[in-house]
């Protein structure tokens, strides 16, 4: 395994804590080692981390993906709170090789800074460990950076890089996706790391006490709700039956997300009665005077993965979702598309 983190020597004439770089080393390599998994090759130090994709495949096709935490960490810094966002930033990648058909087998983190604090970053990276076990994916590498004057005191910006290996002949496109196959939801954490723009605008606007009771807890605690990881469920599933289509919502919400796995010819109609959406949305919506269709394209509203299966399958699925511990709704069917309307419909 490569060091997680790196902090290169050439700063040290900068002005640069090199010593605190070397503790954060130390102080992370017992969580990224608990992630290490079959094919991880080499030791810390390295250039460049190492993996073998191994046997299991017969026709391995190698799925990527990169991202970030976006807006969120701007409440993260107001919070001083750090240890979920490590695990949002897992999840916005590794969710969306998911969708592909890939599993998760490798993660790679970026933590840019002005001046390294080893306890915040040693929280954001234990976040990033815990967020990899969730997935089953090994944290072999990353950067640490410090840029001095790059950034305001007690700021950083995270990237994230996941890769996964799927079957040639089970990649998942869309391609099978029919009239009168069914459209299953999976329930969202919270806001996950989307529309944070316009939830700080509309906490700025409401100016509500973080820390009173919402629900049974603390307001920060419902907005810092890390994304929810969906890869063990989803890829049993794909294990036990045919997956003809997943989406996973982020920016852009249902109406945007659900599309890009669509054909031209068909739309996906939605029932909004279908699940109820969480306080934490109705909240939004009311004090930030959202319209729906705005709600719909902005924030998952509950929502943070679709899965598309043939109608026969559709029971079956959704049983052993439930079983697998994720809330489960019937969110509507797939049918022929009329003209040129929208791709997705919420009635």
């Amino acid at each position: 395994m490569s060091t997680p983190t790196n902090i290169s020597l050439s700063y040290r004439d900068a002005g640069v804590d090199i010593d605190a770089g070397d503790a954060l080393v130390d102080a992370i390599k017992p969580f990224a080692k608990r992630t290490m998994r079959e094919g991880v090759l080499g030791g810390i130090g390295g250039f460049g981390a190492l993996f073998e994709i191994g046997k299991k495949y017969q026709e391995p096709v190698l799925v990527s993906g990169t991202d970030g935490v976006g807006t969120k960490l701007k409440l993260a810094f107001h919070l001083n709170r750090h240890d979920t966002v490590g695990i949002d930033l897992v999840a916005m990648s590794v969710n969306d090789i998911l969708v592909q058909g890939a599993e998760p087998l490798f993660f790679l983190d970026y933590f840019a800074c002005g001046k390294l604090d080893v306890a915040t970053a040693t929280d954001v990276i234990k976040g990033i460990a815990q967020g990899c076990e969730q997935a089953g994916c090994a944290l072999i590498g990353g950067e640490t950076a410090e840029m001095p004057s790059m950034y305001p005191d007690g700021e950083y910006d995270l990237a994230g890089f996941a890769v996964g290996a799927a079957e040639k002949s089970k990649l998942i496109d869309g391609s099978k996706i029919a009239p009168g196959d069914v459209v299953i939801g999976l329930a969202s954490s919270g806001a996950h790391s989307n529309g944070y723009s316009l939830v700080r605008k509309i906490i700025d606007v409401a100016k509500p006490d973080l820390n009173a009771d919402f629900h049974g807890k603390p307001l920060a605690d419902v907005l810092m709700a890390p994304t929810r990881i969906y890869v063990k469920p989803l890829l049993a599933l794909m294990a036990s039956m045919e997956v003809k289509g997943m989406a996973h919502i982020t920016g852009g919400g249902l109406v945007e997300n659900v599309p890009r796995v669509l054909r031209d010819n068909l739309t996906a109609v939605l029932h909004k009665d279908s699940w109820t959406m969480p306080p934490l949305f109705q909240w939004l919506q009311q004090h930030g005077n959202v319209a729906d269709a705005e709600m719909h394209r902005v924030f998952n509203c509950g929502i943070g993965m679709v899965v598309i299966v043939a109608q026969e399958n559709a029971e079956a699925a959704m049983a052993q979702l439930s079983a697998a511990g994720e809330t489960v709704y019937r969110l509507g069917e797939i049918r022929a598309r009329v003209g040129d309307e929208a791709q997705t419909v919420v009635v």
